[in-house]
C-alpha cells in the first residue's frame, strides 16, 4: 500500500505528492513503533525513527509547498530501509537473535 501511494503521488501536483507521502511515510513508521513496542525487531527501532523524522520533514515541506530535499522524499524512504535491514543483519550476527531484548526472543 505504501509503495502504490509514494509512486502514485509522483503524478500529482508538489504540495499533494509531499502530502501523501508525508501520511504514507508516517503511517509506515508508525507501523514500525507498534512492531518494535510488541516484538524488538531490531529493524523497525531505525524504520520507526528514520521514516517518523522522513515524515515530519515531508509533512513540513508540504506546507511550504516545494521539497527541501529535491524531491528525494522516497529514495531516502528506500535508504533508511536498506540501513535498518543491515542493521538488523549486524544485531543478528552478533546476538543470534533479531530482536533487541537482553532474553528469549518475543514471539512474533
Amino acid at each position: 500500500m505504501v509503495a502504490v501511494a509514494l509512486s502514485a503521488a509522483s503524478t500529482l501536483s508538489p504540495r499533494a505528492t509531499l502530502a501523501i507521502d508525508a501520511a504514507a511515510i508516517l503511517a509506515t513508521s508508525a507501523w514500525c513503533s507498534v512492531n518494535f513496542w510488541r516484538c524488538r525487531e531490531a529493524h523497525c527501532l531505525i524504520t520507526s525513527a528514520g521514516w517518523g523524522a522522513l515524515g515530519v520533514l515531508a509533512g513540513a515541506e508540504t506546507t511550504m509547498g516545494h521539497s527541501l530535499i529535491d524531491g528525494t522524499e522516497v529514495p531516502v524512504f528506500l535508504a533508511v530501509l536498506a540501513v535498518a535491514y543491515a542493521f538488523e543483519a549486524s544485531w543478528r550476527a552478533r546476538h543470534g537473535t533479531k530482536a533487541l531484548t537482553s532474553g528469549a526472543s518475543p514471539r512474533c
